[in-house]
């Protein structure tokens, strides 16, 4: 009886954790007006809105460059202009083309490079608005020490609101969170790495940093 009351519980837990995780997903859009930065990066997807979106921002002066990762190998400078719909001379100047991520994680470590040569200190993120939370997760991981300000996309097939009455919503949102709940379980464990390392080598427990 103890084992299955346990269970009920996580299982609770997990679904008022979903209810969280839908409804800051739900309410992160429209996106608040970012601050300029020294970029803006935005993760390439399925639609794309969040190219625009993101080059609207480059050309509203919200940064200095702008990185699109995530970009289909196949694809030239020529048919990434099409998509963005951006202005020639800026997209020529100003955007750099990122080929190497193949998924999230991947976007976090082309950014951080991309970031570290540039010596930007500040970045405009934008992707889908469901996509966000782990992404930003991603980023702040591969680069600590740079300001991450989101800028979210609605996603036009996803009913954010009212998710759980569509097959595709449901299943969409379902998959995010518990990928997110991944990402922050590896996150927990990798800090107490260090910790336990250090209480071993001294004899004492050890002090975070604030």
């Amino acid at each position: 009886m103890k084992s299955i009351a346990a269970i009920l519980i996580l299982v609770m837990i997990w679904f008022v954790g979903l209810l969280a995780f839908t409804s800051r997903v739900d309410q992160s859009t429209p996106a608040q007006e970012p601050p300029v930065s020294d970029g803006v990066v935005v993760l390439t997807g399925a639609s794309n809105v969040r190219l625009e979106e993101a080059t609207k921002l480059l050309e509203a002066g919200k940064g200095k460059r702008l990185l699109i990762s995530g970009v289909n190998r196949e694809a030239s400078r020529e048919d990434v202009l099409g998509v963005t719909k951006a202005v020639r001379p800026i997209y020529e100047c100003c955007v750099d083309l990122g080929y190497a991520a193949a998924d999230t994680i991947g976007n976090a470590s082309e950014t951080a490079e991309w970031a570290k040569a540039k010596d930007y200190r500040s970045l405009i993120v934008v992707t889908a608005d469901y996509h966000m939370p782990r992404s930003m997760l991603e980023l702040r991981a591969a680069m600590p020490g740079v300001s991450l300000h989101p800028y979210p996309v609605v996603t036009e097939s996803l009913n954010a609101h009212r998710w759980w009455k569509g097959g595709t919503s449901a299943r969409r949102m379902t998959v995010e969170y518990c990928k997110y709940l991944a990402i922050l379980g590896r996150e927990a464990f990798l800090k107490l790495g260090p910790r336990e390392k250090a209480s071993q080598n001294t004899g004492k427990p050890s002090k975070e940093a604030s």
